[in-house]
């Protein structure tokens, strides 16, 4: 994502202070100065972007011989119909039309100002330009950054981001089965285990989103807690990196991948004396640290791999029936077989949102677990656990 807060909160000083960070054009990202007297070549940028992984548009800013942002950056002068006419170029130029958020970024003393237009990834695809009804979709190269779509991409766009879905999935259970051989390889069986995951990849993929040599790298810089411990060992996986946990004791293992899922998996439950007897229990505690550190780890990946579209959330916890879930004082015996949490986020709102989404998932997973808390519970162990992570 290219600003760390949503469309809309948008200032004149955020896109001149974004600008001054001469980030490139590129697949995500294109610049214009004026908005094109060509409107039909307008909506052939959105359209491309809409067919590809989504994007932004910045009208108010010169680029140079090398796709960056050129100084000064003063914008457009202030158009109070530019949102209205970016939407008719929509309405009238691209079918199915592109749903997408406009923001004019109106200069302190209201003479100037940028327009920011976010076009998310859709899955509506393709989405057809002109009186010709070509499909586009953004390249990232200077020379062409939009192409006309090849008759071999034509099915992917077709059948309404199928491919992605099945790609997503592939993603998703490949690294379910390296944490399953990483059990395997301790000589312990998968099967009865309580395992809880955390996952967080594009809605969408398409290709890769970096380099995965680069991978371990980025999993030092954005590992909250992780990448610096001694007992952490980075192994190699295809199209990625596991950090896999060395001690005896715990047995865990997070992903990054080059198609941009991170994926946190361990287990859950711990043994503790009951009654009498052994029993496995699950501290809500726990999880809100994993659930904190994890978020921030996904918002500093997805920041350095410039990614700004939907992202696919998911909590689970299998194995779970007749476990013990504790928050502070309150327990309780889990009825549930599994629980499960599904969710769409972009970073913008993970950037923005972040305490309230985390609320949301920990409230839904204590619930789940037969646990009944308070908001105001849960946001004060977040604020805690927050500050313990800086």
């Amino acid at each position: 994502m290219f600003f760390d807060k949503p469309i809309h909160d948008l200032t004149f000083a955020d896109v001149v202070q974004f600008c001054q960070q001469q980030l490139p054009e590129g697949k995500q990202l294109d610049y214009k100065f004026f908005l094109p007297k060509n409107k039909e070549k307008f909506a052939k940028t959105l359209a491309s972007f809409a067919n590809a992984m989504g994007g932004t548009v910045i009208i108010g800013v010169n680029d140079d011989k090398n796709d960056k942002p050129c100084p000064p950056f003063t914008g457009i002068p202030y158009h109070e119909k530019m949102r209205n006419t970016i939407e008719d170029i929509i309405q009238t130029y691209i079918d199915p039309i592109v749903f997408v958020d406009i923001n004019t970024c109106v200069s302190p003393n209201g003479e100037r100002m940028f327009v920011v237009v976010n076009i998310p990834q859709s899955n509506l695809t393709p989405h057809l330009v002109g009186k010709l009804k070509r499909a586009y979709i953004r390249t990232g190269q200077s020379s062409r950054p939009e192409a006309i779509v090849h008759p071999d991409r034509l099915p992917w766009l077709l059948d309404h981001r199928k491919k992605s879905e099945r790609l997503r999935h592939i993603l998703y259970d490949k690294a379910e089965s390296h944490f399953e051989n990483y059990l395997k390889n301790k000589n312990l069986s998968p099967s009865g285990r309580p395992v809880a995951t955390l996952s967080l990849l594009p809605l969408y993929p398409q290709e890769a989103l970096v380099d995965y040599r680069l991978l371990p790298h980025l999993f030092e810089q954005c590992a909250v807690q992780v990448a610096t411990q001694p007992h952490i060992y980075l192994q190699p996986v295809q199209d990625g990196v596991a950090a896999i946990d060395t001690r005896r004791e715990t047995n865990r293992m997070m992903e990054f991948n080059c198609y941009g899922l991170i994926m946190d998996k361990w287990e859950a439950a711990q043994t503790v004396p009951f009654n009498g007897h052994e029993a496995q229990l699950v501290e809500l505690r726990d999880l809100a640290h994993s659930v904190v550190q994890f978020f921030e780890s996904a918002r500093l990946f997805f920041n350095k791999l410039s990614f700004g579209g939907a992202l696919s959330f998911r909590l689970k916890m299998n194995n779970t029936r007749a476990l013990r879930a504790r928050l502070g004082t309150q327990t309780a015996t889990v009825l549930e077989d599994y629980l499960r949490l599904d969710e769409n986020y972009n970073i913008a709102e993970i950037s923005a949102h972040t305490k309230d989404i985390m609320q949301n998932i920990l409230q839904t997973a204590a619930w789940s677990l037969g646990l009944r808390t308070e908001k105001a519970d849960i946001l004060k162990l977040i604020n805690q656990l927050t500050e313990n992570t800086k």
